[in-house]
C-alpha cells in the first residue's frame, strides 16, 4: 500500500518528568498516527534526566525520520524553578532534533489548542478528545501523549495552508 500522506511530523511536549511524543504522517488536511508515547525519566538526578530526554528524542528522530519536529513553547510558569527545568528539557529536545537534521518548529500552547480544538482556552480533556477524533483512534491518548500529538497536528494544519491564503494577523498584513 502506498502512503499518500507524505509528510512525517514528530510532535514533542517537553516536561521535566514526562515528555510526550507523537509521530504522524500528514498531507496537511488528513493525518494518521505512526507512533506515540511518553518518555518517563522519573526522579533520577537532573543531568541524567536531560540526557535521557536527549537520547530518546534522538532515537525517535532516527527511527521515524521525520521531516519536521514541532515543539511546544514555554510561555508562562508560576514556579520559576519549574519553568527553568521545562526550559532545559526543551533545550534537550531542540538539540536532539537539530542534531538529527530535523527542521524544528515551535508553537504556543494557545495556538496548538486553537488549531486542534478551535478554542485557545481548551482544557486537557477537550484536546484529548479532538486528537482521538482527528486521528481516528479507538481511545483517547494520555495527557502528555495527546499534547504531543496535538502539537504535531497543529504543525500539519499550518503546513496545509499556503502562505498566501493564511488569514492576516491584522489589516496591515493583508495581501490579496
Amino acid at each position: 500500500m502506498t502512503n499518500h500522506l507524505r509528510h512525517r511530523i514528530l510532535g514533542i511536549d517537553p516536561g521535566s518528568r514526562n515528555t510526550g511524543y507523537g509521530v504522524i504522517d500528514s498531507d496537511g488536511r488528513h493525518s494518521r498516527l505512526v507512533a506515540s508515547g511518553c518518555i518517563r525519566v522519573g526522579r533520577q538526578p537532573w543531568p541524567d534526566r536531560l540526557g535521557l530526554i536527549f537520547d530518546r528524542v534522538a532515537d525517535l528522530a532516527g527511527e521515524h525520520r521525520p521531516h519536521d519536529m514541532a515543539v511546544e513553547q514555554l510561555i508562562f510558569a508560576r514556579d520559576p524553578t519549574a519553568a527553568l527545568k521545562i526550559g532545559q528539557a526543551r533545550g534537550a529536545v531542540l538539540c536532539a532534533g537539530l542534531k538529527a537534521g530535523v527542521t524544528v518548529h515551535e508553537y504556543s500552547p494557545k495556538s496548538v489548542k486553537l488549531a486542534v480544538v478551535g478554542s485557545g482556552g481548551a482544557d486537557k480533556a477537550q484536546v484529548q478528545h479532538m486528537v482521538r477524533i482527528l486521528l481516528s483512534l479507538a481511545q483517547a491518548p494520555g495527557e502528555d501523549e495527546a499534547d504531543a500529538l496535538a502539537i504535531a497536528l497543529c504543525h500539519a494544519h499550518s503546513m496545509g495552508i499556503p502562505q498566501r491564503k493564511r488569514a492576516a494577523a491584522s489589516w496591515r498584513d493583508f495581501r490579496p
